[in-house]
């Protein structure tokens, strides 16, 4: 087992990283415990893999619990189920100094977090992240929310968890492209600030995609490991946290275009985002028009979506999209925020692109339109 600090003075906490953390749960949960009682959430898929061995770990440790089972899916983190889970942890009389448990990926995770936000002004939870892209990316961090008819994750608040527990085990009952989504946000990392961890992913992602676990174990280790340094330093975003969302404003704009949908999973939204990015700062003289070429060859040798052309149904045209990039929230003072690149593992924040630049890529990423 991995283990890795997020520095944040008395809000500090650990990500432990290994096989069977679901397991022996119980174990490494009771000693943040004030008293011997959980309330789990998590969804319906979830549940039927893995909340018998947690249910079974904390009992193992004389830890009793309950837990509520919420649809999967993108959709779910809306006002509606945000509802139903606060609702339901208040009948369940959780108390401000008890701990709340979200097993799940990345939309369980964010939408318990924001739960236990704003529950009794903030109550304690333990993010148990099951899917690749919760692991290495939105379970650390204390980024919580539901998204909107406006926009994805527009409503939210900074609430970091006690601890996480990334059980790589879990990864073993991942669908083919729920694993391959949460590899772009693997990608991303590489990409923003370690050209070596790219170098290495071009070697070894192929073994990570077909289950070697020491490649997974290190990619995940890697990805917490750099997304931890950035939020021990920057935990509200209001400088270099920005370049963990390398890919996403043309990410969550899709998403939105595609009504949060199985059209387009989040990761594979980045990913694509990421191959834009980088075509993006080619175009404008940033970085080599090799590295792009190199992005896109890595992500389609990995059998990931890369191009709009990959999104199946219809998007709308360059213009809507840029609309929809409008309610980012990067968005400061009516002005776009993206993330750009001066070469493979060197992002940086870009504030003030030629007005034209991101529609004429759309459109050429579009055909025209």
């Amino acid at each position: 087992m991995n283990h890795v600090a997020v520095d944040l003075g008395t809000r500090s906490y650990e990500v432990r990283i290994g096989e069977g953390l679901i397991a022996r749960a119980g174990a490494e949960i009771a000693p943040i415990l004030r008293r011997k009682r959980v309330a789990i959430v998590t969804d319906e898929t979830v549940a039927a893999a893995h909340l018998p061995a947690l249910t079974a770990a904390l009992q193992a440790e004389g830890i009793a619990s309950s837990s509520l089972a919420l649809p999967a899916g993108e959709g779910t983190k809306n006002w509606h189920n945000l509802a139903r889970c606060t609702e339901w942890l208040l009948e369940e009389q959780v108390e401000r100094r008890d701990v709340v448990l979200a097993l799940g990926g990345g939309v369980i995770g964010d939408l318990v977090g924001f739960s236990a936000a704003i529950l009794r002004r903030g109550v304690r939870f333990v993010q148990l992240p099951t899917t690749l892209l919760a692991q290495v990316d939105s379970s650390v961090g204390g980024k919580t929310g539901i998204n909107t008819a406006q926009g994805k994750n527009l409503v939210g608040a900074f609430h970091q968890p006690s601890l996480v527990l990334a059980d790589i085990g879990a990864l073993d009952t991942l669908p083919d492209r729920d694993l391959l989504s949460g590899y772009g946000e693997v990608v991303k990392y590489g990409l923003l600030g370690d050209a070596a961890f790219f170098d290495w992913l071009e070697t070894h992602g192929p073994a990570l995609r077909h289950g070697d676990t020491a490649a997974r174990l290190r990619a995940v280790t890697r990805s917490v490991e750099m997304k931890a340094g950035i939020v021990s330093r920057d935990e509200t975003e209001e400088g270099e946290r920005a370049l963990l969302n390398l890919g996403h404003t043309f990410c969550h704009a899709l998403e939105k275009a595609t009504g949060y949908s199985d059209r387009l999973l989040h990761g594979e939204g980045v990913a694509i985002g990421c191959a834009l990015a980088f075509e993006l700062s080619s175009r404008l003289g940033l970085c080599s028009q090799e590295d792009p070429s190199r992005v896109r060859a890595h992500l389609r040798s990995m059998g990931m979506k890369v191009d709009l052309a990959d999104i199946p149904g219809d998007l709308p045209g360059a213009e809507a999209l840029v609309t929809l990039m409008g309610q980012d929230k990067k968005v400061i003072d009516g002005r776009l925020r993206f993330i750009l690149a001066r070469g493979i593992g060197a992002a940086f924040v870009a504030e003030d692109l030629p007005g034209d630049a991101v529609l004429q890529l759309l459109r050429d990423a579009l055909g025209g339109r």
